[in-house]
């Protein structure tokens, strides 16, 4: 399968360069994905359109202000660098995806805005990349961020990030700071729509999964089966992992919200445990892992029922994954009657629920 069978063209004022309005006041597509029908509702809606009995999956993964700009010492130029994971224990060298990475070397050393130095320093697998390893001389925290850094909007938002960004571009039930990107299809959910949900019978439960880049580098494989994903950590609590195997035993279905909730169940899933009877008793175990799972057409789900997302980009790996779970045709055809429709496209704009 190639990735230019996953394009689909997109006028470029459909793509949301801030939030709408109100949180939550977002149009929302629903997506059949047996039959390929569409239905237009707004995101008020949801509640109605969900069965009681359903288990919601979000991720409660936090931005952290991840963009900090430092500036070269040998030139005194500013360079960028989005900070996506540690890489020792003591938390002295980052992982960073830097632009100009060609013309940044091991050895260069960056000055921060609050005048501390780093220096890159030769790290596997990192030549050739837009990665380099960042070493510190002391261990960096949240509040080194909250001092230096930027919210880091995606690319195709071309501005630079206000405080508006800080409440905005998060989820208001992010608890655990990791993400170098938002899950953003949880941007659509206020704490009165969760308390809708609730009352409506409807099982809400949480996984972290930090965000890195890696979700959201371009494909630059013609066959995407020959794409590599970058490594994402994971984490789902015994609640939620008990919730899950209590719903799928009972026949109620999982909703995920958003890809990363996806991601994080499907890499998750037991091949099929059995009680000694046939009988499958366990989909997911509770605890800590890392995953690079690439979804696309082929993919066999085997704990996601239905999903919650936003409008992703043309060739992204995020479109194959949303087109592995409704079909490409379908998932295509629903883009066009989207841009017929003027929804507004990726991070801050419109959102589907595919079920």
């Amino acid at each position: 399968m190639l990735t230019s069978d996953f394009n689909f063209d997109l006028p470029e004022e459909l793509i949301a360069q801030h939030p709408s309005g109100v949180r939550g006041q977002d149009k929302l597509m629903v997506l059949n994905r047996a039959t390929g029908k569409v239905e237009h509702h707004m995101m008020d809606d949801l509640p109605d359109l969900i069965e009681p009995g359903t288990l919601m999956i979000f991720n409660n993964s936090r931005v952290r202000r991840a963009r900090v700009y430092g500036i070269k010492e040998t030139t005194g130029r500013e360079t960028e660098f989005m900070f996506l994971n540690t890489i020792d224990k003591e938390c002295c060298v980052w992982n960073t995806m830097v632009k100009s990475a060609k013309k940044q070397k091991p050895g260069m050393h960056y000055k921060f805005p609050d005048g501390t130095v780093a220096q890159i320093i030769e790290h596997e697998g990192n030549a050739g990349t837009e990665f380099r390893a960042l070493k510190f001389d002391f261990a960096i925290d949240e509040n080194w961020f909250e001092r230096n850094g930027h919210i880091p909007l995606p690319p195709y938002i071309k501005r630079g990030d206000t405080e508006e960004d800080s409440e905005r571009y998060q989820n208001v039930y992010a608890t655990d700071t990791g993400s170098a990107a938002c899950p953003t299809a949880g941007l659509h959910f206020t704490n009165e729509m969760l308390k809708r949900l609730d009352e409506k019978g409807i099982e809400r439960r949480f996984v972290t999964l930090h965000v890195g880049l890696g979700t959201f580098l371009p494909v630059r494989e013609e066959n995407i089966e020959n794409h590599k994903m970058h490594e994402e950590w994971y984490t789902i609590p015994k609640e939620t992992a008990d919730a899950i195997n209590k719903a799928k035993k009972e026949g109620r279905p999982v909703l995920a919200v958003g890809t990363t909730s996806v991601r994080t169940l499907e890499s998750a899933a037991l091949a099929e445990p059995s009680d000694g009877k046939g009988l499958q008793t366990e989909w997911v175990r509770a605890g800590t892992s890392s995953t690079s799972i690439f979804m696309y057409p082929g993919y066999k789900f085997k704990v996601v029922d239905k999903m919650f997302t936003n409008f992703h980009t043309p060739e992204s790996t995020l479109i194959m994954l949303v087109s592995a779970f409704a079909g490409r045709e379908n998932i295509l055809s629903a883009y066009k009657t989207a841009v017929e429709n003027k929804y507004r496209f990726f991070s801050y704009g419109d959102c589907m629920f595919i079920r």
